[in-house]
């Protein structure tokens, strides 16, 4: 595994912690010049060292930012490549809401929260990227919850870790990572499919990790969407929408699919 196969993941992550493009961008490129100076032949899990680095960057950019004016809030716009597509999606599941909490606490209670609550990240792995101990870090992350839950009446730190897993769902499908597909799913997931969607020959009902992983590989061919607000995939016949894939997460974990063809009522939004 290389720099560039975790460069999505370290982007999100910097993303979330800075709420800024252009901020994620030097991070991840200060990152990646820390990487490119270290030997890390050794590193047993690269993916950790990398969040580990690219979230030290963010937390010093955000002590940083404590002596300069910062705006309360930025909103990328969407363009037509797959990454600003997703930036479209990050944003909206986000929202101004959200942000702006994330903006009003401590650098530290910054990273803490978001690393915990929205990437899964353990304390222990947390409290010395903040310098604290596992039990200071912990209370980090409860006092940022508590702020946020005050603050966000809309459950938009919900919708954020939810857009998470499906986008990790949809690039695990499209990279045919059946391992990373497995590891999001909860062991009694279960999927169903609605009448339209089982005469394309879906099965009605699908359950066990094993059995709906081998199904969600044909998600490969999805596409990013919007359902009530939450993150969802579309299958697009003719730019029209054929199948939605509606997700139920709890955690870091998908526990259900629904498959649905009638699709002639749903508040179906495309993110291209």
């Amino acid at each position: 595994m290389s720099f560039e196969d975790h460069r999505s993941r370290l982007w999100a992550i910097a993303y979330r912690l800075l709420g800024s493009r252009a901020d994620a961008d030097d991070a991840v490129q200060e990152a990646w010049l820390r990487f490119s100076r270290t030997d890390t032949s050794n590193v047993e899990n690269l993916g950790a060292w990398l969040s580990t680095v690219v979230s030290r960057v963010c937390l010093n950019m955000l002590q940083a930012r404590k002596t300069r004016p910062q705006p309360v809030a930025e909103v990328p716009e969407a363009t037509s490549d797959d990454d600003p597509a997703y930036e479209a999606l990050l944003a909206d599941s986000v929202g101004l809401a959200l942000q702006v909490v994330l903006d009003a606490l401590t650098p530290a209670e910054r990273v803490a929260f978001v690393l915990h609550d929205i990437f899964a990240v353990p304390f222990d792995q947390i409290a010395p990227i903040v310098d604290r101990s596992t039990p200071a870090t912990r209370q980090l992350a409860s006092r940022a919850r508590t702020r946020v839950q005050h603050r966000d009446a809309t459950g938009a730190a919900d919708r954020l870790r939810q857009a998470a897993l499906v986008d990790a769902f949809l690039a695990a499908a499209r990279d045919g990572n059946f391992e990373a597909l497995l590891a999001l799913l909860h062991p009694d997931v279960v999927l169903r499919a609605d009448a339209p969607v089982v005469a394309l020959g879906a099965p009605a009902e699908t359950r066990g990790r094993e059995a709906v992983g081998a199904f969600s590989r044909r998600a490969r061919g999805a596409t990013r969407a919007r359902l009530d607000g939450a993150a969802a995939l579309v299958w697009l016949v003719d730019e029209q929408p054929k199948v939605v894939y509606r997700f139920t997460t709890e955690g870091d974990q998908i526990v259900a699919i629904d498959l649905i063809g009638d699709t002639r009522d749903l508040d179906l939004v495309i993110v291209r």
